[in-house]
């Protein structure tokens, strides 16, 4: 019997990108391929890039030279660039990566099996110029979803509801690489969150670039509470979350979903990126602070929720008041959940030509102060749950620290802190993927210390 060829994967950058990496791991285990964990073990190796910010493009360019050492001395085979660097820097990427073997763009993750037998086809020839794999699919009519290798758990799973963007906020570069926003229609996103509760799932999240736009393409309006209801009336998936929705999109039927809907977490992701109306107006937001006031507002008559939100400091032309007013609005919307980016200057938006940008070291102060003044916020809301009991998603038990850990509703996976618990019986180990109350001892900044309450 031959040795199975061995695939890794290393997959950067948001969820939605996660969701592409778990498309190609499908289509290399139903093609025969072994998936390894450990790079060192791999014969050939698959980075799914990112490329929204400086950062995030530097973290993937290091990741792409760290696996040509591998190549160079543990008998790599290849490497396979994807995802939204290769997409956005395609011609730079193969001239001057010499470690990369083939590059896929962001429309053809489906032909990744192409790939990696071209790769290995190579690996095999001596001597001569090797012509390297390249396929750019148009983005915009390349298939939509398919089936994945699930890679977060047995408790939770990310459902991409559409790809793509079409707003067109003058710092991000996501519309020229994703393309437009496509909605995937809602009979096969209902089918494919009927997969994932035969799974055992027990939290579904809901993302896109604009996770409150679903449908308008489709179907000529927002119809996201309609999703939600058809995934509800289809499963028995206890949790579902939504990230990623816009302030301008936030409709009064889409409020009434998530208060009335008791399998909607009571929990949104709704990136404001400022609160300056001239600042706004420059990043070419839709609406201005009014709207975005009247959205946190609509959004806190549901009982217990809890708002995530994101800002960046820094934009070309930001004033010292117009940063004030930005601190002051944390202080007065008490976001439970934020985070922030200092502006990153990409080339080819309309932001990166803008008069009065700002000093590098003037962001990071800024920055510094926003979480700050964030800090004491959260920190006051985290004291505010010691002593009440919340239902927890098991996720696991750490051995190192002796404990188990999970979510409660308010905290979502990756992005927000954790919930550490024991249970009165040392002994008992509570499964993954398993609901249980969880009553709050401690509070710490970023995570919560609680003790199981368990009929047992």
């Amino acid at each position: 019997m031959s040795k199975k060829t061995k695939v890794g994967f290393v997959s950067l950058g948001c969820s939605k990108n996660l969701c592409d990496t778990e498309i190609m791991l499908r289509h290399l285990v139903d093609e025969g391929y072994e998936i390894t964990p450990e790079e060192t073990e791999a014969d050939v190796v698959i980075v799914n890039t990112c490329a929204f910010i400086e950062s995030a493009k530097k973290e993937s360019i290091d990741n792409i030279i760290d696996l040509g050492w591998l190549k160079k001395h543990n008998g790599l085979k290849g490497i396979i660039v994807t995802g939204c660097l290769a997409e956005r820097y395609r011609d730079q990427v193969t001239k001057e990566l010499p470690e990369v073997d083939a590059i896929l763009g962001v429309g053809s993750i489906h032909r990744i099996g192409e790939a990696v037998k071209s790769v290995l086809e190579n690996a095999g020839k001596k001597g001569g110029k090797k012509k390297k794999y390249a396929c750019f699919d148009d983005k915009e009519s390349s298939e939509l979803g398919g089936e994945r290798v699930i890679t977060t758990g047995d408790a939770m799973a990310y459902l991409k509801i559409a790809e793509g963007c079409s707003n067109r906020c003058t710092y991000c570069a996501i519309p020229m690489i994703r393309g437009k926003m496509r909605s995937r229609t809602m009979k096969e996103l209902v089918e494919e969150a009927t997969s994932l509760d035969a799974m055992g799932v027990k939290e579904l999240v809901l993302i896109a670039q604009d996770t409150s736009a679903y449908g308008i393409d489709l179907y000529g309006e927002y119809a996201l509470p309609e999703l939600i209801r058809g995934i509800t009336d289809a499963t028995n998936i206890p949790w579902i979350r939504l990230l990623y929705c816009y302030p301008d999109k936030i409709t009064d039927a889409l409020v009434d979903e998530i208060k009335n809907n008791p399998r909607v977490v009571k929990y949104i992701d709704i990136p404001i990126q400022h609160i300056a109306d001239p600042v706004l107006t420059r990043m070419n937001r839709h609406g201005d602070a009014a709207m975005i006031r009247e959205a946190v507002a609509k959004l806190r008559t549901v009982p217990g929720m809890v708002l995530r939100s994101t800002a960046i400091v820094g934009f070309p032309g930001e004033t010292e008041e117009e940063f004030r007013q930005l601190c002051e609005f944390l202080k007065e919307a008490k976001f439970e959940r934020f985070g922030a980016f200092t502006y990153s200057q990409e080339e080819d938006t309309p932001a990166a030509s803008f008069p009065d940008q700002i000093d590098e070291q003037v962001k990071q102060d800024r920055y510094d102060i926003l979480m700050q003044t964030q800090l004491a916020v959260s920190e006051a809301y985290n004291q505010s749950r010691v002593g009440k009991t919340y239902r927890v998603l098991c996720e696991g038990w750490d051995p190192v620290a002796g404990s188990h850990f999970g979510r409660s509703y308010a905290e979502a996976a990756d992005i927000d802190g954790k919930i550490w618990f024991s249970a009165k019986r040392k002994d008992l180990r509570i499964a993954e993927g398993e609901l249980i109350d969880v009553k709050i001892t401690e509070a710490m900044d970023y995570d919560l210390v609680g003790e199981a309450v368990l009929n047992v």
